[in-house]
């Protein structure tokens, strides 16, 4: 057999409110356009959805800055107000420069601003931030739409990160549920027989990415359905691709 992926983007999902039932729209949606969901399908839902559900979403005009976000919003060029949601969502500033405020999230992320982002949030000053669990999150679309459908399925969530050395940015798994994250060659041979010892693929990136080509950012499909890979089933969620700092030779 022929190795193959089918992407489907899901269209016609309206915009998300706070207490908006994910699993309800997507269901709904892919079964209008016509490719309901089967067992075996991966689903990729970007995180901008999944936060305006959770109710992830502040008004900056609600926000009072600390004086150290006014200072860091100075030598960083953005609003202070703005600092200061960053500043709260993580745990530590990894690196500040040229405007760029690299942190440590609460969830283990390193990323530009915590995730606080106000690209395809509406309001003039709302921002959205990462779910509080997307793991959690993950793991609850997959149980409502498990029971809506009886297919067995897989969910990650998605959002788009910057690498260190390479320009542009790429989507990445932040939550996952229903498959393992990571596939582990090590202790396995290579087509010419030789034992792999570093091999270790982010399955859950790899898939992530794959489904933004269809997502994209400015088409308003926020969920693809990736057909056809052969994922293995875990329950461990995004934690085996965080690497911890101290193995970390960047931070």
């Amino acid at each position: 057999m022929i190795p193959q992926l089918q992407v489907i983007g899901i269209t016609g999902i309206p915009e998300i409110k706070p207490g908006d039932h994910l699993g309800d729209v997507i269901v709904k949606a892919a079964q209008e356009q016509g490719t309901p969901l089967e067992t075996g399908d991966i689903l990729v839902v970007t995180q901008k959805i999944v936060s305006k559900a959770e109710g992830r979403v502040v008004d900056l005009r609600d926000i009072e800055p600390s004086p150290f976000a006014k200072y860091v919003a100075e030598e960083s060029d953005r609003d202070p107000s703005h600092v200061e949601v960053i500043l709260r969502e993580s745990r530590r500033i990894v690196r500040m420069a040229r405007g760029t405020l690299i942190t440590e999230t609460k969830h283990g992320l390193v990323c530009a601003a915590a995730g606080v982002d106000a690209s395809n949030v509406p309001g003039e000053n709302n921002v959205s931030l990462l779910p509080e669990d997307p793991d959690r999150s993950a793991r609850g679309i997959l149980k409502d739409i498990s029971m809506l459908t009886g297919v067995d399925l897989a969910v990650i969530i998605s959002d788009s990160f910057g690498r260190p050395w390479r320009e542009g940015s790429v989507d990445i798994a932040i939550g996952a549920a229903g498959l393992d994250a990571v596939k582990d060659y090590r202790g396995t041979d290579d087509a010419n027989g030789r034992a792999l010892k570093v091999s270790v693929i982010a399955i859950a990136d790899e898939l992530a990415s794959t489904a933004e080509l269809v997502t994209g950012k400015i088409a308003s499909i926020p969920v693809a359905i990736i057909r056809g890979y052969q994922y293995t089933a875990g329950d461990e969620g995004t934690k085996p691709l965080i690497r911890e700092s101290a193995k970390d030779m960047f931070s």
